[in-house]
């Protein structure tokens, strides 16, 4: 099951549960779609693979099986301020 990060591994953006603009990897390293496009050239820092629009749970399964509250965050050159 996705975990569900809340927020930017690039930017520490807010991304709620059903942000429609979170994107994940295969591994579900999570960003935004502003930092997938204009920083990370739509290759993911960590395994150097694609995006896709990560899926939103529906209500009554996320109330059953609630996001991360656990946020995360890692240094890659191309998220440097």
């Amino acid at each position: 099951m996705l975990a569900l990060k809340p927020n930017c591994e690039c930017c520490d953006k807010d991304l709620a549960a059903d942000a429609p603009d979170a994107m994940i990897c295969t591994f579900e390293c999570t960003f935004c779609a502003d930092c997938v496009e204009a920083r990370l050239g739509g290759v993911c820092p960590n395994c150097g693979g694609n995006f896709a629009a990560r899926p939103i749970r529906p209500a009554a399964a996320l109330a059953r099986f609630p996001a991360s509250s656990e946020r995360f965050s890692k240094a890659h050159k191309a998220c440097a301020a």
